[in-house]
């Protein structure tokens, strides 16, 4: 396994809001970047995703357009996985199916170099079936960035069946030199976050749909209630209502029937309202 003082060039798999993001904080903390996605228009939207992030930073008073430029040139973005090749550490972060998951650990076992370790961005699915895909699973781990990755501290580092206790230990150091907090979690269905977060957020759609409150007085009760800076509702919103519905079905399935997903947050998928990102959910977005 190669050491933290051995990265150079960062691999991300996935140019969605994740791996654009993650791409984002890499070449903030000073890595070459290889950014991969299976179309142009895929990669040319992850960049460009990058780039408004690195913009808001410069206006924000955070970098200066140097350093803006800078970090800009340090990102390629790519269709074709063997361009990773020379990755000294690759994050997967495409979408929340298994099949689709483990194909590219599959792939990326065969392209990259062996001492290379193997990192998913899973929020849910299990670390040890996705190394399982690899002739290295000892060189696998989860490695959970939050959204917005540039705005969120923390990354959940989740350790599979296999996983070294090196490989642990490097994730942990590798999230820090990115400038994340983390904290650790065994491969169990949702890990810590989504474990304790899916149902905080299915309770609350069941209050509102069942007229507790409203929606807006959901979200104000447990903002001021418990001090959280958004309330379920919201919360939901940005996460993306499908995401969190796959993730509560995921949970449902492995846990039991306290994770069953809330009816109205199955009805809101199904008429496409997903939230922020598609400009409706809970609440109108512009």
């Amino acid at each position: 396994m190669r050491g933290l003082d051995a990265i150079d060039t960062v691999g991300v798999v996935g140019a969605g809001t994740m791996g654009s993001g993650i791409a984002q904080v890499a070449t903030q903390a000073g890595y070459d970047v290889v950014l991969r996605d299976v179309a142009d228009h895929l990669v040319e939207r992850g960049i460009e995703t990058l780039s408004g992030g690195l913009d808001r930073l410069t206006d924000e008073g955070e970098i200066t357009a140097d350093e803006a430029d800078a970090m800009r040139e340090r990102v390629d973005g790519t269709t074709d996985l063997e361009d990773l090749a020379e990755a000294d550490v690759v994050i997967e972060a495409v979408v929340e199916e298994m099949d689709v998951k483990r194909e590219v650990f599959a792939d990326l076992d065969e392209v990259t170099d062996d001492d290379v370790v193997l990192a998913t961005n899973t929020s849910t699915l299990s670390i040890t079936t996705i190394a399982s895909a690899t002739e290295r699973p000892e060189h696998v781990v989860g490695l959970h960035f939050m959204n917005p990755v540039p705005v969120m501290r923390g990354v959940e580092v989740v350790v599979g069946e296999k996983t070294a206790p090196a490989v642990a230990e490097f994730a942990h150091d590798f999230a820090e030199a990115l400038g994340k907090e983390t904290w650790e979690a065994d491969d169990k269905p949702g890990f810590v976050t989504n474990r304790i977060l899916m149902p905080w957020i299915n309770e609350g759609i069941r209050a509102y749909d069942e007229g507790v409150a409203s929606k807006e007085d959901v979200d104000r009760g447990m903002e001021l209630g418990t001090n959280v800076p958004m309330g379920p509702l919201e919360l939901a919103d940005h996460i993306g209502l499908d995401v969190c519905l796959h993730a509560s079905e995921t949970l449902h399935e492995e846990l039991g029937d306290r994770y069953q997903p809330a009816y109205l947050l199955k009805r809101k998928v199904e008429a496409g309202d997903l939230g922020k990102k598609s400009g409706r959910g809970f609440y109108e977005y512009d």
